[in-house]
């Protein structure tokens, strides 16, 4: 967070009126007293910035503007600033009293859509006003991107925050989802991957498969270089090298072998965990797997993938997957699987989610699926995660990644209490 520069942040403007409980507000997204609060209208006289880490969005700058109603003697000169912020501003929070959307609110999202800003209406203060189904009804007609919230009270903060957050995930700018690497951070420059890729069946005939080509791209990128052998040639292979790789890369179908195979001090993963971090939220989906602990028979899960593909024989998401899962149970598993765009809007029903590698979804739409699953309160998990699970090496393969193991260890102990 600290090495990213401001220009480089998603800049978030928050607007309203005078005395509405912006600088609370802000106060509250960044659990710190960054603004100034006081019943005194007028009391924010510039804008205020706070750069943050707000995961998993990543970097980003909050922009707590003064009131846009502001009468008092400087107020002109404070309204023409906040207007300034408004240009700055990627994404743009705007916030009401409850039953207050007037001739400044409505201005403003005018000018908001004039400059093709989204943004996203917060109704603050509802610990001292309930809102209308008139005065949400008419909000509606505006967006249906809206929060009623207490920025004062600790009841329900945290999920206000997290409805906020989905939102945000769902306009922002793809631009600044920027993905780490894919493996170019995990690698020093002149180093060595190896990268186990498995030739059967499913194996695109004369090609590899996506996952694998931008693994080697991006190594090469990033000044490493990539070893590409098959499972069966490479434990030999690895006894030709002088110096051990610096990491490990196979297919998750192969991982159980490739881990017997690898050295302990050599660091060891799949693509799909690689996919895991490089789309969506590794420590999300590694506490996703512990709950595959929990799975009982006649349970239903939720196998997704992101592309519409004819099934092979021994299709990895349709047959593998579903296989693996019931053998770890010790008895049968509702499975139901969805492709493509298509996501099940009953995901409270599914006591897991096993989602693709979502080589074919932004990384937006990867972690929005996310984010929606952990709304319902139902753990998800990727392919690749899962599979390491089912086969005893999910802490081998999340060895490059110090953050996700610990998130794992502890959902363990959770999922074992």
């Amino acid at each position: 967070m600290e090495t990213t520069s401001k220009s480089l942040r998603l800049q978030i403007g928050i607007f309203g009126r005078t005395n509405v409980g912006k600088s609370s507000f802000l106060n509250m997204l960044t659990g710190q007293d960054v603004a100034i609060t006081s019943s005194v209208p007028g009391t924010t006289t510039d804008v205020v910035e706070k750069s943050m880490e707000l995961l998993p969005l990543g970097p980003v700058v909050f922009l707590d503007t003064a009131g846009l109603d502001d009468v008092s003697l400087l107020g002109a000169k404070r309204v023409e600033r906040a207007r300034r912020a408004l240009d700055r501003s990627d994404v743009a929070l705007v916030l009401v009293e409850p039953n207050v959307w007037g001739d400044e609110e409505r201005l403003l999202a005018q000018e908001l859509r004039d400059k093709k800003k989204p943004f996203i209406i917060i109704v603050n203060k509802s610990d001292l006003k309930a809102s209308s189904d008139d005065s949400l009804n008419q909000l509606r007609q505006v967006t249906d991107r809206i929060v009623v919230l207490s920025s004062v009270a600790p009841e329900g903060r945290a999920q206000a925050l997290e409805e906020i957050k989905r939102l945000l995930i769902s306009v922002c700018p793809e631009d600044f989802l920027r993905p780490p690497a894919l493996l170019g951070d995990l690698v020093p420059s002149g180093g060595l991957a190896v990268l186990v890729v498995p030739i059967d069946l499913q194996a695109p005939k004369g090609r590899l498969i996506l996952p694998q080509v931008q693994a080697i791209r991006d190594a090469l990128d990033n000044d490493a270089a990539t070893l590409v052998v098959k499972e069966r040639e490479y434990a030999a292979m690895l006894a030709r090298l002088k110096a051990l790789p610096d990491l490990v890369v196979c297919d998750s179908q192969v991982v159980m072998k490739t881990v017997a195979d690898t050295p302990e001090a050599v660091k060891c993963t799949t693509f799909s965990i690689l996919f895991a971090r490089f789309k969506g939220d590794l420590i999300e989906l590694a506490k996703g797997a512990a709950h595959i602990e929990a799975l009982k028979p006649g349970d239903k899960v939720l196998i997704a993938e992101s592309c519409s593909h004819h099934a092979a024989e021994d299709d990895i998401g349709r047959v593998k997957i579903p296989r693996w899962l019931r053998q770890y149970v010790g008895g049968d598993l509702q499975v139901d699987h969805f492709s493509g765009r298509d996501y099940p809007k009953n995901l409270s029903e599914y006591k897991l989610i096993v989602h693709c590698g979502s080589c074919m979804l932004t990384r937006g739409e990867m972690l929005l699926r996310i984010h929606q699953a952990k709304e319902k309160g139902v753990p998800i998990t990727n392919y690749g995660v899962g599979i390491s699970f089912v086969q005893g090496v999910l802490r081998r393969a999340l060895s490059p990644f110090p953050a996700a193991l610990d998130a794992f260890n502890k959902e363990m102990l959770h999922v074992r209490k």
